[in-house]
């Protein structure tokens, strides 16, 4: 079955400078394998294809069954120096969400 990861999962962000950091953390704990298992950090980073532009690193922490994601240059130099409306993490912490996964 074709989801969206919004759909059993929520995502939390951060940024500092050009940098990003998105968690992404499963609402019930027995999702979290399938989140390990399916987003990864070159999903991640194909996802953001056109956003991101340096790598992807991709950490798993299985103590509170979520998994980070640091991005830098992904904030288009970052909030105070981008021309973008608004490149705050938060905006692409919900677009995260909109990914599609077979569950």
């Amino acid at each position: 079955m074709l989801t969206t990861l919004r759909e059993i999962a929520h995502s939390r962000a951060g940024d500092k400078g050009n940098t990003l950091n998105l968690s992404l953390i499963p609402y019930n704990e027995d999702d979290y394998p399938l989140l390990v298992d399916l987003i990864t950090a070159g999903r991640v980073r194909d996802f953001f294809s056109g956003i991101v532009e340096g790598e992807v690193s991709r950490y798993e922490v299985p103590g509170i069954k979520a998994l980070n994601f640091v991005m830098p240059n992904a904030l288009a130099g970052g909030v105070t120096r981008s021309v973008q409306i608004d490149p705050h993490g938060k905006c692409l912490s919900a677009l995260l969400l909109d990914m599609e996964i077979e569950r």
